[in-house]
Formats: C-alpha cells, structure tokens, sequence
C-alpha cells in the first residue's frame, strides 16, 4: 500500500509541482489550499506524513501544527518562504519533523518525506526491535517510548535521535553523527535543526518525570543520560 501524503499550500503550482513528484515516487497524494481545508482533508484522509506551508493566510502552517500536535504525532514537513532561521526553529519545536524552504528542489523533498517515513515504518531488525535502559523503553517496531511506564509522544526525528542514542549509550555523539542518524547521510540540515530535536525530548521528558535524558558534552556533543526518577 502506497503512503498517503496531504500536501497543503495556498499557491495552486506549488502544490501541482509537489503532487507530481510525490506521487511519480509512488505516493497517494490529496491536497488543501489553506489552513482550515488542512484541518478537515487531515481528519478525513488519516495522511502518513503532511507537508505543510507555514506562509498561508488567517490559519498559517504553525497554526495549523499546534491544532494537530494536540491529537496526532503525524510527521509534518513544513514549507517555507522565507528563509529565516526563527521560521524553522519555531516549527521544530512546536512538533514540525524537518523543513524545506523555498525555491526548493522537487527531489529533494522527496528525499526528505521518504527520510521521515522511514523513521515512522517500523522496519528493523528484531534483535534491536526492544531497547531497555532503567525507567526508559524504547520500541522501535511500535514506534513507541516509555518513562516509567507512562507513553511519550515524540515526532519521528525525535525517536531517530533518542534511538540513536541509546543504542550507544556511553557515546559521545557529535551533532554531525545526529543528523546522520536521524535524516540518513544523503540529506544536509543545519546544527541547529538538531538542536531543535534535543530541547524538544527534554522537554517531554522533563515532564514526564526524567530530569537529564540527554547530557551536553561541551565542545563534542550529546550522550544518553542519566535517566534518574525525579525524586
């Protein structure tokens, strides 16, 4: 079964342009042109993944994330305009998966909604499938997290990463080595992107219970935590 991809965009050639490539990569794709048609073609179609316009008039793209981010961790790859730095961070962190700003490349973003799918398809070897370490569970098959039993709702780049992580737990992973793990080595983000991931989990963990589940290793990068109960 082909995935199935809502493009939403409020200009008509940009979402045709997407809609071609998407669907010549084998991908059914339906289409909104603004906020509020997101909403609805979100709900009655049940996408794998969004691409989402942030520049949209009265309901732009981060609206419209926030309104999903409430009830679904469907991934969500935001267009943008304008290439600020403030544009992407905000996305990242309100629960965007990646982002592509325009002009931008018709392959390329195939590229990147295929690095996110791959994150959310589950497909890995069953000797790796389970990851336990103290109060943290980590399934990959089920695209599923647990602190203390309790589910943590993280984004598909999200789990790449803290997968990554702790997988290796006593390495010092640089934020190259992150991308690498999260997006695949044929994709280039900025550092910051990776940034955006960190604060992100431990935020949510930070809620859930776990004060450190990532440490900064100044000068080098990240390792897994301590993943100590708050007391």
């Amino acid at each position: 079964m082909s995935n199935r991809i809502l493009v939403v965009d409020d200009e008509p050639h940009i979402r045709d342009v997407i809609t071609f490539a998407l669907e010549r990569a084998g991908m059914t794709v339906s289409t909104a042109r603004d906020g509020s048609e997101a909403l609805i073609a979100w709900r009655r179609t049940t996408p794998d993944l969004i691409v989402l316009d942030i520049g949209m008039p009265e309901l732009d793209g981060l609206d419209v994330c926030r309104q999903i981010r409430k009830t679904s961790e469907v991934p969500i790859l935001f267009l943008s305009a304008r290439d600020e730095e403030v544009d992407r961070i905000i996305g990242l962190e309100i629960g965007g998966d990646d982002y592509v700003s325009k002009p931008f490349s018709p392959r390329e973003l195939v590229a990147r909604v295929k690095a996110i799918l791959k994150r959310t398809s589950g497909q890995t070897t069953p000797a790796t499938n389970q990851m336990i370490r103290g109060p943290l569970q980590l399934n990959r098959s089920a695209h599923s997290v647990t602190w203390n039993e309790a589910p943590i709702a993280l984004t598909a780049l999200e789990f790449a990463v803290l997968s990554a992580l702790l997988g290796r737990p006593e390495m010092v992973f640089s934020r190259e080595q992150l991308m690498t793990a999260a997006y695949g080595g044929d994709i280039h983000v900025s550092e910051r992107t990776i940034d955006s991931h960190i604060r992100n989990l431990r935020a949510k963990f930070a809620a859930a219970g776990c004060e450190a589940v990532v440490t900064t290793v100044h000068g080098v990068g990240f390792k897994l935590g301590t993943l100590e109960l708050k007391q």
